[in-house]
């Protein structure tokens, strides 16, 4: 029982930080938009995975790490914002593109890709693993038993992939979607500004 609340804790601060508004936000909404539900999902997964990925290293040590050998956490921010500016300077250029639909009215994304998609939006968030090894260290014992390890990663896996199932779900209602496709050259000029905005705010902030 002694575990109960701080893992009850961990998950209130970890859900809260997942519903902040960022990249993962943008591109999960703009997949569903775009693309509809399983794809959006599929990408949900991905974003699940690197969550485990980031939460995992910190359990490991690896933000330990960031703080002896800084220059490794500023490549990474710098590497994530190169990423994010690629994806927006696509978005950017393709805004005016028709969208290449099926006959469900949807753009065609793989699965393989989608998943890939969150997966990377997920890694490219170097703050994830701060975020983590500080909560960790303020909540659990310097080693703590392998079922809490286990119930972390849980939690986790559960608030990330829970919390954009469910914006997965209002955007990609027909309704939504075709609001989007009448506006899709200003709503994807739109996130890929602020796709950029967050991209260049990890460049700078890696100086």
């Amino acid at each position: 029982m002694e575990f109960i609340l701080p893992l009850a804790t961990l998950a209130v601060a970890q859900l809260m930080a997942v519903i902040s508004p960022g990249q993962s936000f943008l591109v999960v909404s703009r997949t569903a938009l775009a693309s509809g539900r399983s794809a959006a999902l599929t990408a949900t997964l991905g974003m699940g995975i690197g969550s485990v990925f980031w939460a995992g290293s910190a359990m490991a040590g690896l933000a330990v790490l960031f703080q002896q050998a800084a220059w490794i956490y500023i490549a990474l921010k710098i590497a994530a914002g190169l990423y994010l500016l690629f994806l927006a300077i696509n978005l950017w250029w393709h805004a005016d593109d028709k969208m290449d639909v099926g006959q469900a009215g949807k753009q065609q994304l793989h699965f393989s890709a989608a998943l890939r998609l969150g997966f990377l939006t997920q890694i490219a968030n170097p703050k994830v693993i701060v975020f983590f090894g500080s909560i960790f260290v303020a909540l659990l014992p310097a080693q703590p038993p392998l079922w809490v390890m286990a119930a972390t990663l849980a939690i986790v896996f559960v608030n990330e992939t829970g919390w954009y199932a469910i914006v997965s779900c209002l955007f990609s209602a027909t309704k939504s979607r075709d609001a989007y496709l009448r506006a899709k050259p200003w709503v994807d000029r739109g996130m890929a500004g602020l796709l950029a905005l967050i991209g260049g705010k990890l460049i700078v902030d890696a100086r």
